[in-house]
């Protein structure tokens, strides 16, 4: 079945061509044109792959339509690309703050938001393809199965968390700079910064919980992540 993506936009010209470029590249499409019908369609059967919102919608602002997805069982797994007018990097700082996979500056190249989609659902699947069951204190990633525990509560995190926090497991013990894991976790050349690591990484200790501190903060250097057995 063809990958599924909800476009949600009130610019419907935009919408139209994103409709015929993504159906030409062989993905199905939905389509919702404000921030009361993008949080129904996004829970219509079958569920969106991933969501394209643009950030200022009628009715629900696109930052609380993704704020009520992340917040949703049954949504909260669903990549989301945010499209946006606005350029500045805490705009963009909050967009991955609330959960946001990806962040689309307007005006934009279609060949390269394609190119993020497929980058996006290509990572949303290849933890499957990694067998493994990985552990540090209490916590424990089942990679096959792309679930993450802290003792026997499950913690559900995004694809890009997850692949996160797979790629400190994989480097566990190094220190690792914020270019290395942009290099690393974001799989085409996104118009992100380092702060976008930082965005990210917070939000991904805020999720672990207790386990949040394994990842250690190097200043000047980047990250670290170490289980309590490593110290």
């Amino acid at each position: 079945m063809a990958p599924l993506v909800l476009i949600v936009d009130d610019a419907r010209d935009l919408v139209a061509s994103l409709e015929y470029s993504l159906t030409r590249e062989g993905y199905a499409t939905r389509t919702a044109y404000d921030g009361r019908e993008a949080l129904d369609a996004a829970v219509l059967d079958p569920l969106p792959d991933l969501i394209l919102l643009d950030l200022n919608l009628p009715e629900i602002s696109g930052t609380g339509v993704c704020a009520k997805l992340k917040r949703d069982d049954r949504t909260r797994g669903i990549p989301i690309v945010m499209l946006t007018a606005r350029a500045d990097e805490s705009d963009r700082v909050v967009g991955f703050e609330l959960g946001a996979d990806d962040y689309v500056v307007k005006p934009f190249s279609v060949r390269e938001l394609v190119l993020r989609i497929r980058a996006i659902l290509r990572r949303a699947a290849s933890p499957e393809a990694s067998p493994g069951r990985l552990s540090a204190g209490e916590l424990s990633v089942d990679v096959p199965a792309h679930r993450v525990f802290l003792g026997s509560e499950e913690i559900l995190l995004t694809a890009l968390e997850f692949k996160l926090l797979h790629a400190f497991f994989q480097r566990r013990g190094r220190a690792l700079s914020r270019e290395t894991l942009l290099d690393t976790v974001w799989d085409v050349q996104a118009d992100v910064t380092t702060r976008t690591v930082d965005a990210h990484v917070k939000r991904l200790r805020e999720k672990l919980g207790s386990a949040g501190a394994y990842i250690e903060t190097l200043r000047g250097v980047g990250y670290r992540f170490a289980g309590p057995e490593d110290v």
